[in-house]
């Protein structure tokens, strides 16, 4: 299991969609990052009357996994919003995200059987950067147990280790890290998703390469630009209406993203 892609990831994948070039994130993107992410929260307080209007949930359990180096505080918005909406959330209970140390890894494969047998039912998971990551892996490993995944700035697709300016963090806990021969194979190399997935992303995130969290396209699976810093993913109003939007689907239906009449101009075309 891993939570960012290994060393062979980094070579040229066989796909004809992968990256015509591999990229670093804007860095006019990069600095500006934490002004972005406190007009996001802004934007959040402003729009909390709309977001009132956001498809409701029929109870069913969600996990919400932070990114790296964050904890459960740095989605407690995203939860609350996603309580408000009937569901029954969950974060992820293991502090701050560090990559795939033992007890993180064993510990996500635990709160997904323990919450859906809890429910008797399959859960769905919502992960944030590297937070995604993880819960691709948790959705190929146990299909049955997952409803299914959004991912916010999540850079699964990542080929080259340019396109995360992330990764210079994440080195420094490698030590701490399950060992490499644990890791699966790159994204690109292996069957999709066995879930319904969707894919948000921002061409003005300033820590990943926006190319490296699209998903391509097919049954199930869906990739939705906004315009949202990394930071604000979990605050960003347009990012939590297709949150919402896409927990909201009963089980075993999907379509793909379209949004509302009147908010469609938030919504940039997508790549």
């Amino acid at each position: 299991m891993s939570a960012v892609p290994s060393d062979e990831v980094f070579e040229a994948a066989a796909s004809p969609l992968r990256l015509v070039r591999e990229s670093a994130p804007g860095l006019f993107w990069y600095l500006t990052e934490p002004t972005r992410c406190a007009l996001d929260v802004g934007e959040f307080v402003a729009t909390r009357s709309m977001l009132r209007g956001a498809p409701s949930g029929d109870g069913h359990p969600v996990l919400v996994f932070p990114g790296l180096g964050a904890a459960d505080s740095s989605t407690v918005m995203l939860r609350r919003f996603l309580a408000s909406l009937g569901y029954e959330v969950h974060g992820w209970g293991m502090g701050r995200n560090i990559g795939p140390t033992r007890r993180t890894v064993d510990g996500m494969h635990a709160l997904v059987k323990k919450v859906s047998d809890a429910h008797g039912g399959p859960v769905s998971i919502v992960g944030w950067s590297l937070g995604g990551i993880f819960a691709r892996e948790m959705a190929r490993d146990h299909p049955h147990r997952v409803r299914q995944v959004v991912t916010l700035g999540s850079p699964y697709n990542m080929s080259d280790p340019v396109q995360s300016r992330a990764m210079p963090a994440f080195a420094l806990f490698s030590r701490l890290h399950i060992p490499r021969e644990e890791f699966p194979p790159p994204e690109a190399t292996r069957p999709p998703i066995p879930v319904p997935a969707t894919s948000i992303y921002s061409k003005t995130d300033g820590i990943v390469s926006w190319e490296s969290c699209v998903e391509e396209p097919g049954p199930r699976r869906e990739s939705v630009q906004v315009s949202s810093s990394h930071l604000g993913y979990g605050f960003n109003a347009t990012v939590l209406w297709v949150v919402a939007d896409r927990l909201a689907q009963a089980e075993g239906t999907w379509a793909p993203f379209t949004a509302p009449p009147g908010m469609a101009r938030l919504y940039p075309r997508a790549a």
